[in-house]
């Protein structure tokens, strides 16, 4: 077990690389103020250092609000701001004093998108878990299939391509005339509920027909899950605690 100050006090830490990376994405990407308190508290149950962008994220940022506030990405956020945005602590259910012994149960939840798709990273044991790909890889749960899909990358690169601006054709089924107007209107902890469903042969067809409502994120997570025992009879798992 590292101690705090082996964790942050490290040469050639990732905050400026990303900064300059996150300054110059083609789309927008509001950086959230960080609470330095959580951010370290954060890094500490982790265990990871601020060399990585992983580290960089919970340290140095509150969360970042991506293409619009389509992606919400955790990080240590300011208690009782505006935005709204959880916490990566939050989201995954971190114990509230730090705990050696603690791992998350599945892998860590680092982003969700409006349409209650869900980004994480891979633990120890994906296999134990449902989950496709190796230890340490992205992973993501798609609203459309109702299954996790292996993304291929670790952290690092998974973050620098989701400010790249590669977000248009990965979403490119799933988005409508229209979309940026409703999902600004979002505050960060809602999404958008289809009907007919995202997964659906009609809204797969053309997703511009579909109505579309406000709800919790709460709402759609428990949804998705709740559909997945119910067509596959299988749990995807834990996607969030929002």
């Amino acid at each position: 077990m590292r101690e705090l100050s082996q964790l942050i006090d490290v040469e050639e830490p990732a905050w400026p690389e990303l900064r300059e990376t996150i300054e110059a994405s083609p789309m927008s990407v509001e950086v959230l103020p960080p609470d330095s308190d959580l951010g370290r508290a954060s890094i500490l149950q982790l265990q990871v250092t601020a060399r990585s962008y992983l580290g960089a994220v919970v340290l140095h940022c509150g969360g970042l609000l991506v293409d619009d506030g389509w992606l919400r990405v955790y990080g240590s956020p300011v208690g009782g701001a505006a935005h709204e945005v959880p916490g990566l602590a939050h989201v995954n259910q971190f114990p509230e004093a730090f705990d050696p012994a603690w791992r998350t149960e599945t892998g860590l939840v680092l982003a969700h998108d409006v349409l209650g798709g869900v980004f994480a990273l891979n633990g120890a044991t994906p296999a134990g878990a449902d989950r496709p790909g190796a230890p340490g890889e992205v992973v993501y749960f798609a609203p459309d299939s109702l299954r996790w899909e292996a993304l291929g990358v670790g952290h690092s690169t998974w973050l620098a391509w989701l400010v790249s601006g590669a977000l248009d054709e990965f979403y490119a089924d799933l988005r409508w005339p229209g979309w940026k107007e409703e999902v600004r209107a979002l505050n960060s902890n809602q999404g958008l509920s289809f009907f007919p469903p995202l997964w659906s042969a009609e809204a797969r067809q053309d997703i511009s027909a579909t109505s579309r409502r406000v709800v919790p994120m709460k709402e759609l997570l428990g949804v998705a899950r709740d559909s997945c025992r119910q067509f596959d009879g299988v749990d995807p798992g834990f996607l969030g605690a929002v």
